[in-house]
């Protein structure tokens, strides 16, 4: 089969290149599939510059998640079959052809979604949903503030939190972002780049401030997060852009009886991401059969242009997920 590697095992992104791979295994209790499309994760970025080294045990190729036909089913697996069309979360593999995954981890295409527009679904469904709902809790009537809405798990959290009946408000990086944000629901809108969003969270909740906060810079933003939350308030750190070390007011902590939660997805035993992956496939695909929550993909890009890709990432020129074909 065929598979992106990275020249040296890690460089810029020009050092990806579209090459013949071994073919990965198929062990008890996996389901290999016929890659259609995969997407690109920051995680991929930084894999790819030799700061994110895979699970033990997983493929050193990229890519977290993929949708494509099931090709072969290990003995004992009975669903899914071959031929179906699924989705699967990854710990690595989606930039290939082929790629071998736990069956727990295999979801079906949610109806009315296209095969390529469901390869930029796994991940950010099952990062919303194990972190908003499972970790979080987050309730009707909740505020929550998503940094980076504009991302692609921003604009999925916005609309998960809404078909909650959460109240929603996000940061990002410029106007047009915002307004997409806004598009799917966000009442709150603010530029980080212009705003305290502090100031501005304490201004639209009457100084309350938030019950939830997802947040995807770590250090940077930590201590302003911790300032922004309300009376048992959950902070949720799901990504380290602003860097990892920072100090932590405990007294503010502990004077509001709230929590910080940091969480990775890639990185959980299979269990876990097998519980993960049934309650997306049971609870959002059917909001999003409905229409309700809306995958957004900002386009789609041949596996072979993925360099490209990635520095489209990089500048933060994308709003919601990209999206790379593998196979027509």
């Amino acid at each position: 089969m065929r598979a992106i590697e990275v020249d040296g095992g890690k460089g810029g992104p020009e050092a990806m290149h579209w090459v013949e791979a071994d073919a990965p295994e198929l062990n008890a209790g996996e389901v290999l599939i016929d890659i259609t499309a995969t997407a690109v994760n920051r995680a991929d970025l930084l894999q790819r510059q030799g700061y994110y080294d895979p699970p033990p045990g997983a493929t050193h190729i990229m890519g977290l998640e993929c949708s494509g036909t099931v090709a072969a089913v290990a003995p004992g697996v009975t669903n899914p079959r071959v031929g179906d069309q699924v989705t699967a979360l990854l710990s690595g593999g989606g930039y290939a052809e082929q790629v071998a995954v736990p069956v727990g981890q295999v979801m079906s295409v949610p109806a009315g979604i296209d095969l390529v527009t469901a390869g930029g679904l796994p991940e950010v469904a099952c990062t919303v949903w194990s972190n908003l709902v499972m970790t979080a809790h987050l309730a009707e009537g909740e505020w929550v503030l998503i940094h980076g809405g504009g991302s692609g798990v921003g604009t999925f959290a916005i609309q998960v939190a809404r078909a909650l009946g959460a109240r929603v408000a996000v940061t990002a990086g410029s106007q047009a972002k915002l307004d997409a944000c806004a598009a799917l629901g966000a009442e709150v809108l603010i530029n980080y780049n212009e705003q305290d969003f502090v100031e501005v969270i304490k201004a639209e909740t009457a100084g309350r401030g938030v019950d939830v906060i997802l947040d995807n810079m770590g250090a940077k933003y930590l201590e302003r997060n911790v300032e922004a939350l309300a009376r048992n308030g959950r902070l949720i750190v799901i990504g380290l852009q602003g860097g990892i070390k920072a100090e932590l007011n405990l007294n503010t902590m502990l004077r509001k009886n709230i929590s910080v939660t940091a969480t990775v997805l890639r990185g959980r035993p299979e269990s876990e991401k097998a519980a993960v992956c049934a309650a997306v496939e049971r609870n959002v695909w059917p909001w999003i059969a409905a229409g309700i929550v809306k995958p957004v993909i900002d386009r789609v890009m041949p596996i072979d242009d993925v360099g490209d890709a990635h520095s489209l990432i990089e500048v933060g020129a994308i709003t919601g997920k990209l999206v790379l074909l593998v196979r027509a």
